[in-house]
Formats: C-alpha cells, structure tokens, sequence
C-alpha cells in the first residue's frame, strides 16, 4: 500500500529488463560520485584522488557490459529507472553534497558503497524464483563484489605504504587543527575559569539554586564569548586550520560543556551533596583534559595532568577563598 501510495514499485515487481536497467543506472550514478571525490580529493590527496579515478572507471566499464548485456536480450531502448523508483532499493547517502569531507569518511563510503550493492544484489536473487532473474541477480552480486575487491587492489596500487601513511598523517593533522585544539581550549577555559564564580558563589551563599543560575550563566556566556573569538580571529585560509565556523563551534560548545559539568549538580537542593558531586565533576574534567593533551597533542600526561591539575587547583581554591571570606 505504502508502495502504492508513493508511486514507487516494489523490486519483486520489476521484470528482468527493469532490473538490468536499474543496475545501468545505478553504475552509472556510482561512476559519478568516485569522480566527484576524485575531484574533492585531488589538490590535498592526490594518490588517493587517483584511487577514486580508476574506481570510477572501472564502474564505466560494468555499465558499458550491462548495456551491451542489454542490448543483446532486449534492444538498444533502455526504460529510465531509477534508485529512487524503487521501494526498498538502497540508497545513496548524499555525503558527497558535503563541501569538508574528511579523508576517512570517503573511504569508508566507498566502501560501504560496494558492499551495500552487492548484498542488496544477493539477497534479491535468494528471493526470486524465476531462473533467469535469479541468474541476473546472482551475477550482479558478484559483480559488485569484485568491485570491493578492486577497490582495495586499486588502493595498494595507488598508496603504496609512504603515500598513504602521508595522507592519513595529513588527515589527522587537520582533524586535530579544526576540532580538537579548539574543542581542547573550550573545555579548559569552560572547566577552570568558571571554578572560581561557581565556587565562590557556592560558599558565599550556600544557595544551590542561585550557584547554579551564576554557574550555568557564566557557562554559556564563555561558550558564545569562546566561540565567536576562535571563528573570528582567525579564517584558517593562511594557517591552514579549517573551516572557521567549525572552530567556533567546537570552542564554544566544550566551553560551555566545560562550565555546565560542575554547575548541573547545583540543580540537587542539599548543598555538601551538590558541592561534593561537582568537586567530583571538576576532577573527571581535569584528568579529561590531560588525557586528550596525551591522546592527540603527544603531551606526556603526567605533565598534562600535572599542569591542568595545578592550574584547576589554584582557580578553585581560589573560589573557595574568596566565597568563604
């Protein structure tokens, strides 16, 4: 009925030439997104941009044999369906649309690409009982398989171990540029800055409600403060960081994660259950902070933690004090 409805026909229902059909289409579109990451990839990766040249060529080359497959059985008009003319035919996620794929993302498309044709391929032939469509659809499967196959023969041809190591090595740089050194300034501005309003509030008036207003403000404002300063100062154009915008978000948000970690437990009424809770909070944050300085900045953590340790010590203490007084 729901096929019936959205004027999409079921697979089952397509005849033979219907299904050679959708599969000339469909190579045909998978030619075209290789060549679109071709080109996404070709200034900064250019041996994998030549993976996804010949990956591209190589599904040219299977729509051709389709085509001549049927022109022999059925004539040269060839009906137009489409992925989208189909109930439960897979899809194609439209990542490619995206402008700042990452190196890993594309590859892992492309891979799903394969498998997803050659097991929708498979299992459409286990449920047919006509011999001939079984045959058509056994033989697609298998043809798709092979192009997994090629690709990864595709790949080894074309990075070999310097090549491909370089790119990842480059991929991973930019990660760290546009996400983490952002994300990393966030959470330490957001988790060691607000300690001292937090706290000093918090001991000043023993009011849990009016630290976690205080608290969940001075949060948010450094987040909006955090994250219009990374995405303004710097358009990444010459420093090669990214994407401001990105920046900017991954700033402002941890900054803002940051200050709320220590500032929700003030949403408990009893004051030493939400203190004791948030003193907890601050020192999941902190020894969060060393880990990533270790995982991704390559900072020995006991010097990480020593330093984020001190740092948070010296700003709470110093919240504590002036509340207290």
């Amino acid at each position: 009925m729901l096929s019936a409805l959205s004027s999409r026909r079921r697979f089952s229902d397509l005849t033979e030439q219907e299904v050679l059909a959708l599969a000339i289409s469909s190579e045909e579109d998978d030619a075209r997104i290789y060549r679109g990451y071709a080109e996404h990839l070709r200034a900064a990766y250019p041996a994998s941009a030549a993976v996804f040249d010949d990956m591209a060529a190589e599904e040219d080359g299977h729509r051709q044999q389709l085509i001549d497959l049927h022109q022999s059985r059925f004539g040269a008009v060839i009906p137009l369906i489409r992925r989208e003319h189909v109930a439960g035919f897979y899809a194609r996620k439209p990542v490619w649309l995206a402008t700042n794929l990452s190196l890993e993302t594309i590859r892992g498309e492309a891979r799903a690409m394969e498998r997803q044709a050659s097991e929708f391929y498979t299992r459409a032939a286990q449920r047919t009982a006509d011999a001939g469509t079984r045959k058509l659809l056994g033989d697609l499967a298998a043809a798709e398989a092979g192009h997994e196959t090629i690709a990864g023969t595709l790949e080894a041809q074309h990075l070999g171990g310097d090549e491909k190591n370089t790119e990842d090595a480059d991929a991973r740089r930019q990660f760290i540029l546009t996400w983490v050194q952002p994300g990393l300034a966030g959470l330490m501005d957001g988790s060691v800055s607000t300690l001292a309003p937090i706290f000093a509030t918090a001991f000043a008036t023993q009011n849990t409600w009016t630290t976690f207003l205080v608290g969940a403000a001075a949060s948010v404002g450094a987040g909006i403060s955090m994250g219009f300063t990374e995405a303004a100062h710097d358009d990444g154009v010459l420093s090669g960081r990214g994407s401001p915008l990105k920046r900017g978000l991954a700033s402002g948000v941890m900054t803002a994660i940051g200050g709320l970690g220590h500032a929700l437990p003030y949403l408990i009424p009893e004051f030493w259950t939400a203190t004791t809770i948030a003193m907890i909070v601050v020192f999941v944050e902190l020894w969060a902070i060393a880990w990533i300085q270790n995982r991704f900045m390559e900072t020995p953590f006991l010097r990480a933690a020593l330093q984020v340790v001190l740092g948070g010590a010296l700003v709470f203490a110093a919240g504590v004090l002036i509340g207290g007084g």
